[in-house]
């Protein structure tokens, strides 16, 4: 019950190549569970605004009246990876050794944010449901910790798709939980949920 609302909520996104990318916002308004109004949109050329600063935008909402205040920084990506099984980052001797002093007792409180990271290989998913009518799935798997999520590539028409991708995050809470869900992939339709796993960083 406020056309002034401050949400003050942070969000983290990730590119991994020199696309051009627009970031789409959308305001709505619910009434209840059941009814939902468009208030507006507005786009933010992300290739537009310069790297390593801290911008203030305020967007107006298309063809609504109102608008938007926004921080928006863009900034080299760091500590977030996707690789192939193959070329896994903590397979080479010297990185792992890098890692064991930049973690060591004596450097425990160089960094207080540098908690750690956490390195997830995700090899295959076996016998999952079939969403499709043609008896197979078309599935791809995605993680989340906090509010970092990556994802895998689709492997279209299997219900034992091997990915074989190794995914790197950055540790900001240790009490995150990792949810890796797996989808079916449905064209232009939302994609179908195929089911989920949900683990405790404190458990690992």
């Amino acid at each position: 019950k406020s056309a002034n609302p401050q949400w003050r909520e942070q969000f983290d996104f990730h590119y991994f190549s020199d696309r051009k990318d627009m970031l789409d916002i959308e305001v709505w308004r619910k009434d209840n569970k059941k009814h939902e109004e468009l208030l507006g949109t507005c786009h933010v050329d992300i290739t537009a605004l310069p790297i390593k600063q801290t911008h203030c935008l305020e967007l107006p909402l298309e063809k609504h009246p109102g608008s938007l205040l926004m921080l928006i920084a863009v900034a080299p990506c760091t500590g977030v990876s996707i690789s192939d099984l193959c070329v896994c980052p903590l397979g080479d001797p010297n990185e792992r050794q890098q890692i064991s002093q930049r973690y060591c007792i004596k450097n425990s409180f160089r960094d207080i944010k540098d908690i750690g990271f956490l390195q997830v290989k995700v090899l295959k998913a076996v016998d999952l449901m079939a969403a499709d009518f043609s008896g197979k799935s078309d599935p791809f798997c995605v993680l989340e910790l906090g509010n970092d999520m990556l994802q895998t590539h689709t492997v279209y028409k299997n219900l034992n798709p091997e990915w074989n991708k190794v995914f790197t995050f950055p540790i900001k809470d240790i009490h995150d939980v990792l949810e890796v869900t797996v989808f079916d992939e449905d064209g232009d339709k939302p994609p179908d949920f195929l089911g989920k796993v949900a683990i405790p960083l404190l458990s690992v």
